[in-house]
């Protein structure tokens, strides 16, 4: 039987943000060990504020490539129920991989800091300077990027469970192809 795989740029859009934002949730955990006041944090922060940009516009990209390119249809053999848990997950990642990177930005933009592009360009904010909107975006930022972690987990776990337990190759559509399924 021969599967229907996402299309390439999609694989590699996917398996990079996926690194990108496991890697950014590590750092923003770091982020919060750095004492206030300490020089080296407005660094980190930056570098966060820079890393975040750039995914949230990978995602963007994602988005755009998703919409104007129709993934394989699941399996006949899924249940129902089932493939309308994955619909409304994936909708959700979406929902949550925007929300969580433009929340931090508009947080960014209510504060005085504004945004140092990898510490080289200075963007300053647009926004005035407003402890509350800030704490609220900041607020939502936070949330959004816990709510995204578990839905990955689920998102993995869901994989694994295509991959090892129901071995209907659903999980080599978005494998490179370079390792496919046995």
């Amino acid at each position: 039987m021969m599967v229907q795989q996402y299309t390439r740029t999609a694989i590699w859009l996917h398996w990079s943000i996926a690194i990108l934002l496991l890697s950014q949730f590590a750092f923003g955990w770091y982020l919060q060990e750095i004492p206030r006041g300490v020089p080296e944090r407005s660094y980190f922060v930056n570098l966060h504020k820079s890393t975040g940009i750039l995914i949230g516009l990978l995602i963007l990209v994602r988005l755009g490539w998703r919409l104007a390119h129709k993934p394989p249809p699941l399996p006949d053999t899924i249940p129902r129920f089932q493939q309308r848990i994955a619909s409304a997950t994936h909708i959700l990642l979406y929902v949550l991989m925007i929300v969580m990177p433009l929340s931090g930005y508009i947080a960014s933009n209510f504060s005085k800091w504004g945004v140092k592009f990898f510490n080289v360009i200075t963007f300053p904010p647009w926004g005035f300077e407003d402890k509350f909107i800030y704490a609220v975006f900041n607020q939502t930022h936070k949330v959004a990027s816990w709510l995204l972690l578990v839905l990955i987990i689920l998102h993995v776990l869901a994989g694994l469970k295509h991959l090892f337990i129901d071995r209907d190759r659903v999980f080599s559509r978005m494998l490179p192809r370079c390792f496919p399924e046995r």
